[in-house]
């Protein structure tokens, strides 16, 4: 038998693929907004509404998705999630009109909704405490690489083989995908290719392997670190969704960039948010390692990144210039996904692992009905004020303090729970 492994880091690849996938296929069509309203005389609401069949499906389907990965095990469930969601995605080639672009999106956001359950869920099964960070903001991070080869893509197949091309092509890899996850994916007592020594390192500090019963919702909506979660994703979230989303059309509005201009900028910010992702996961796996408790780690790498994002209200002192504004927005998204490093492992950090999926889903839920309720009133305001994009910067760059102080009144202490959380 080796003496070590490292087989959790090729399953962390995984991940990572299965995020990069994830956030292509729902970004796709961000970038052809400029397209799709041409051709298709679509309005802001009209867009705003298309976004939020995709939101309202992502929101409802969180708790269950949660639910059918702690049943069914990350393998199973994950392999039926990324099959929905890749038919989904192919399914928008046939759209010809916003309401069947909105079924096409419902459909997807049913399939997407397993996505981070699932990944956060395999995280703690494969992963020490001290890792934990570092593995989620190396996964999270492919919704930045995802973000980032999108804008080079997806203009390119639009431009040569036409719109309803770039969700035909893109969809398809998550099929491939589904091929490797079946054949090499495995949980670590059960994988050929682990060593012990890895094995006990994955393990230490959880004692004996929980019994697999499901906690019932009602027993974790009583529990306050549950709430904190899901507001913290609530108020946060939805800034993510509103940069994958309608950063193309400020880009569009506000400099007048059309389809093939909009790579450059795009793959500037979201090479930052892949920084700032392993960054934020990085800071809080070493001030781990140097004692520090997972209650100060994880806040102090948190409140860092919030003020990260903080600048963001000065978004229009920038004189309509292109650049300044988008190191303003890259350092707000390399913040954003700091932040989500860390708080997508309070979950784990907290409850046992037969409760992790369910939670990640509760919070997932959370952040997906904040989305919900801001795409439309998105393209209200912009429909209303004529595209003015200032108070949203305001709002996106001020909610993360306020989030990190409803955290920190809710759970003051990170800890294991030692409640009884029973069926």
């Amino acid at each position: 038998m080796k003496n070590s492994s490292h087989v959790r880091w090729g399953i962390c690849a995984l991940l990572f693929f299965a995020t990069t996938i994830n956030y292509i296929d729902r970004q796709v069509i961000g970038l052809l907004k400029p397209v799709l309203e041409k051709d298709l005389g679509w309005q802001e609401s009209d867009y705003g509404w298309v976004v939020f069949a995709f939101q309202t499906a992502y929101a409802a389907m969180m708790p269950f998705a949660g639910r059918l990965i702690d049943r069914l095990g990350t393998r199973l469930g994950y392999f039926i999630a990324v099959g929905v969601w890749s038919a989904a995605a192919m399914c928008h080639s046939l759209a010809a009109n916003a309401m069947q672009f909105a079924a096409a999106r419902f459909a997807l956001g049913i399939g997407e909704s397993a996505n981070f359950p699932a990944a956060l869920k395999t995280v703690a099964n494969w992963f020490p405490v001290r890792e934990r960070a570092l593995a989620t903001g190396i996964f999270n991070s492919g919704s930045n690489i995802g973000a980032t080869v999108a804008p080079l893509a997806v203009p390119w197949l639009a431009v040569h083989y036409g719109w309803r091309s770039a969700f035909l092509i893109t969809a398809a890899s998550g099929f491939l995908w589904m091929a490797l996850w079946w054949i090499l994916y495995r949980e670590p007592r059960e994988h050929p290719g682990i060593s012990l020594a890895e094995r006990l390192m994955i393990e230490e500090g959880r004692g004996a392997p929980p019994p697999a019963l499901a906690i019932s919702y009602q027993r974790l909506l009583k529990d306050r670190v549950a709430w904190a979660y899901l507001i913290g994703k609530f108020l946060t979230d939805p800034v993510w969704w509103f940069f994958l989303f309608w950063l193309p059309g400020y880009l569009n509005t506000t400099y007048h960039l059309d389809i093939s201009s909009l790579g450059l900028p795009l793959v500037a910010i979201y090479q930052a948010s892949t920084l700032g992702s392993l960054g934020g996961g990085w800071l809080s796996s070493f001030l781990l390692r140097r004692g520090w408790t997972v209650n100060r780690a994880r806040k102090t790498a948190m409140l860092i990144c919030a003020l990260g994002v903080l600048p963001l209200i000065f978004i229009q002192q920038t004189g309509g210039h292109l650049w300044p504004a988008v190191a303003l927005i890259s350092l707000a998204a390399a913040s954003h996904q700091g932040w989500s490093a860390n708080i997508f492992n309070l979950p784990a950090d907290v409850f046992p692992q037969t409760a992790v999926a369910s939670v990640v889903g509760l919070g997932g839920m959370g952040g997906a009905i904040g989305g919900a309720i801001v795409a439309p009133a998105v393209g209200y305001w912009l429909s209303f004020s004529h595209g003015s994009y200032a108070p949203l910067f305001i709002v996106a760059g001020s909610i993360y303090l306020i989030a990190l102080g409803i955290i920190q009144v809710l759970a003051p202490r990170l800890e294991p729970s030692t409640n009884s959380l029973s069926c």
